[in-house]
């Protein structure tokens, strides 16, 4: 009996989408990964990691562009704009303003959590869900006051305010009421809270991300300034940068009880650990010097110095360098991660306010 064989046939239309997919993969590994740098006066700095060089810059920067954070896949980048009051969204492949989103006075600090963004800004005459908006959903982001009608109130009287956007429709859903002068913030290891530092009464509040309900008001040293705010990779420690008392705080993750407190050079504020957790890094930015802690004694290791005002830092995505925003000196400072020894400056970055990069890493504002 012959064998009957049913020849197979793999469509053209399959082939050509199978190549076309092959194609685009390849061209994603091949793609460099990227830093962006909000630079107040420029714009967004868009830097190349593989050759280190400043490849473009997107056009915001009549703006004032600050505080910065990046979705998931690095196809939106969001960025607080301190002269506009608002959030814009940019295509990162094409550099575009695809969306601005009214935020409020003064929005300062970006972090994107669980299909939202949280920007930090100054109660005033613009900003804010209107109330009808304000309402939780059982599954949302916390709830909060409305954007409050007193335009003429002095601003250093009112509290500060987190604005919260939904990804998917682009719009301030609720805010939270904070403390005065909010600056970064930070999210438990569950998810389930959220600390912000405010600067202006020296405490870290925590709430309940689901509810939106206050859990604690930790009140931290009178005149510390508290800025930078960052989870320790294994959960158990929040570090908190008071900027006027030049220290860090070492507070319980679960507690919130205030463990040590160690001195720093003048000015602390960024803070981050490094990708393995072994080190703690911190932005000194009045002594220019960034300073390396020990990631679980945090006895003092090493001061690296660096430029004039710089506040924010990232790991590149590979952990071998650390790259360091620095204001005053309109450039980013480029340092060995592992010796410390300086690599070299990018320039044309006039002052240069925080910086994030795709793949996502470890950093004083994100930290994955």
């Amino acid at each position: 009996m012959l064998e009957t064989r049913i020849p197979t046939r793999t469509p053209r239309r399959c082939v050509a989408l199978a190549v076309v997919c092959m194609l685009a993969m390849s061209a994603a590994h091949a793609a460099a990964p990227l830093a962006y740098v909000t630079s107040e006066k420029a714009g967004v700095g868009v830097i190349d990691l593989d050759q280190m060089t400043l490849a473009k810059t997107f056009p915001v920067g009549a703006d004032g562009p600050r505080g910065l954070s990046l979705n998931a896949d690095g196809s939106r980048l969001m960025v607080a704009n301190k002269n506009t009051g608002d959030l814009s969204v940019i295509d990162t492949a094409s550099g575009k303003v695809v969306r601005r989103v009214k935020i409020g006075k003064n929005p300062e600090y970006v972090r994107v959590h669980n299909g939202y963004v949280y920007v930090t800004y100054e109660p005033g005459e613009s900003g804010g869900p209107p109330p009808a908006q304000a309402a939780a959903k059982p599954d949302g982001p916390p709830p909060g006051k409305a954007g409050k009608p007193g335009a003429d109130d002095d601003d250093d009287k009112l509290p500060a305010e987190i604005a919260i956007v939904d990804m998917k429709t682009w719009r301030v859903i609720r805010s939270v009421t904070s403390g005065h002068e909010t600056e970064g913030i930070e999210f438990s290891r569950d998810g389930q809270a959220m600390l912000v530092t405010n600067e202006g009464d020296d405490t870290v509040s925590v709430y309940h991300v689901r509810t939106g309900a206050p859990v604690k008001t930790v009140k931290l040293a009178a005149g510390g300034r508290p800025r930078g705010i960052r989870l320790s990779p294994d959960g158990k420690h929040y570090v908190v940068t008071l900027e006027s008392l030049s220290k860090f705080v070492v507070i319980d993750a679960h507690s919130f009880e205030v463990l040590k407190t160690v001195d720093t050079k003048l000015g602390p504020y960024g803070v981050a650990f490094g990708p393995d957790g072994q080190r703690l890094f911190v932005a000194a930015s009045r002594d220019k010097a960034v300073q390396v802690f020990d990631g679980h004694t945090y006895e003092h290791v090493a001061d690296v110095p660096v430029g004039q005002r710089c506040w924010h830092f990232s790991f590149t995505p590979d952990g071998s360098k650390l790259m360091v925003a620095c204001g005053r000196s309109d450039a980013v400072y480029v340092l060995d991660a592992k010796s410390y020894q300086p690599i070299k400056q990018i320039g044309e970055l006039p002052l240069a306010w925080g910086i994030v990069t795709y793949p996502h890493s470890d950093g004083s504002i994100e930290s994955h």
